[in-house]
């Protein structure tokens, strides 16, 4: 079949307009007015057939783009018969057509996929406005706080006002801690937020988890770990005490009998002697264990003050440079940047710093070549570091995760509260130390703040 093209229809409809306005002006000198007439209603009805002719790529092109403004990829175009110009335009849009159907199903798929995971993940996922409106509410989040679906974040509040409050105030990548009582039910809930705009609306999402029961096995644990050191301790001392008190009364017995006038001789009484001198001092072991367990616990309430790095490692320098010569031990100071600064308590944390150096050097005893740095910058995450690297003998892996404990320790004459009172004291500064090692390569305390 052969199809006209688009110029050769165009210039056929202007050459007929373009005769029938001259047989208009032909005719009007004419005697009859019936004739002309029709001539001009047939002209006009010429010139709104040619201007919708020559408008109809415009109204295809319009069409396109509603389609594409309301996403609506399921029509197709079809320009036949106008020339190869036209053939190329009708290709083009259906190309482009194509091409967003693509990108609409690759998006309906990802958001699926997204739904998915949203929908049976464990963790409780909220997406709210600042009003409270909820746009998202996820199957875990019906789940833990034993509700349908909700329309705004005030629903809560039969739950917990505190939540309500917390999650309307939270700020964007804010951590938070809320104590739930349901019923019978107490929950501590991990808060944390973001925030994202979606058109003209700012949207809250907030992930929540129940972390009562892993609080709950970490406490346990750490009694369990605390009870056993404890029990060793108090053993150590309990032990002797209750054998050498048997052992007394034994050799006191004879005397002690009323038919036997018997007067202890030098020898028994050296002996009685020696082993309340033994008891006297396994007590006074025992009442220093039970005082330094309590200086745990007289932590002073730290004096915030914002501090530079550098200050704080001249500080330490002075402290403990007669200690470091005495070992003949090489210590380096590097700070990135060096007008890095602080919000802290510089008395602890000089402390914890001074506690974690005097480790170092009696790791490096017997070592050649003794090295301990100081070193503090931003880590990953942007916040300050300060970090104490020796390469002395180390920490085996066994007992890395005991050095915290309180009274655990693999010194002779250590009192195992150092590391201890650090912790505490990094927990109140809001920050944490953290230790890990290589045995005879590198060791490395980091408090983060």
């Amino acid at each position: 079949m052969v199809y006209k093209s688009f110029r050769l229809n165009l210039i056929i409809r202007v050459i007929v307009l373009a005769a029938s306005v001259f047989l208009f002006f032909y005719l009007m000198g004419t005697q009859t007015y019936l004739t002309p007439l029709l001539v001009l209603v047939a002209t006009i009805l010429q010139v709104y057939a040619l201007i919708w002719y020559v408008e109809k790529t415009n109204r295809d092109l319009s069409s396109f783009l509603e389609s594409i403004r309301f996403s609506e990829f399921t029509r197709s175009f079809k320009i036949d018969g106008l020339g190869p110009s036209f053939n190329e335009l009708n290709a083009a849009f259906n190309d482009v057509i194509a091409d967003f159907q693509k990108v609409r199903s690759e998006k309906e798929e990802h958001f699926h996929y997204l739904q998915s995971i949203v929908e049976n993940i464990d963790v409780s996922i909220l997406a709210y406005q600042k009003d409270g409106s909820i746009e998202m509410i996820n199957t875990a989040s019906k789940k833990l706080f034993q509700l349908g679906s909700i329309q705004n974040i005030d629903k809560l509040s039969a739950l917990s006002t505190e939540l309500v409050e917390t999650l309307l105030n939270i700020k964007p990548g804010e951590n938070k801690l809320v104590k739930v009582h349901n019923y019978d039910d107490f929950l501590q809930l991990a808060i944390n937020s973001t925030e994202f705009r979606i058109k003209n609306k700012v949207i809250t999402l907030a992930t929540i988890k129940n972390i009562q029961n892993v609080l709950e096995d970490q406490e346990t644990e750490a009694w369990q770990k605390l009870i056993r050191v404890l029990t060793h301790e108090i053993m150590n001392s309990i032990t002797p005490i209750s054998s050498l008190s048997a052992t007394l009364e034994s050799m006191l017995k004879p005397y002690t009998k009323e038919e036997n006038n018997l007067a202890p001789d030098k020898e028994t009484i050296l002996e009685i002697q020696n082993a309340l001198q033994t008891i006297s001092k396994r007590s006074s072991g025992l009442m220093h264990f039970v005082n330094t367990y309590r200086n745990l616990t007289k932590i002073p309430t730290p004096n915030f003050n914002r501090i530079m790095i550098e200050d704080l490692f001249e500080s330490l320098s002075s402290l403990m440079e007669k200690d470091l010569k005495d070992f003949n031990i090489e210590c380096k100071k590097i700070i990135e940047p060096k007008s890095l600064e602080v919000v802290m308590d510089d008395q602890l944390i000089e402390q914890v710093l001074i506690n974690l150096i005097k480790n170092s050097i009696h790791a490096l005893e017997g070592i050649n070549e003794g090295k301990i740095m100081l070193r503090a910058s931003y880590n990953k995450r942007g916040k300050v570091t300060i970090q104490v690297i020796d390469n002395g003998k180390g920490i085996l892996a066994d007992v890395l995760d005991k050095i915290f404990i309180p009274f655990f320790t693999t010194k002779p004459s250590g009192s195992g509260i150092g590391l201890s009172l650090s912790r505490q004291i990094l927990r109140l500064h809001g920050g944490t130390i953290t230790a890990t090692s290589i045995p005879y390569s590198e060791t490395v305390f980091t408090l983060t703040f």
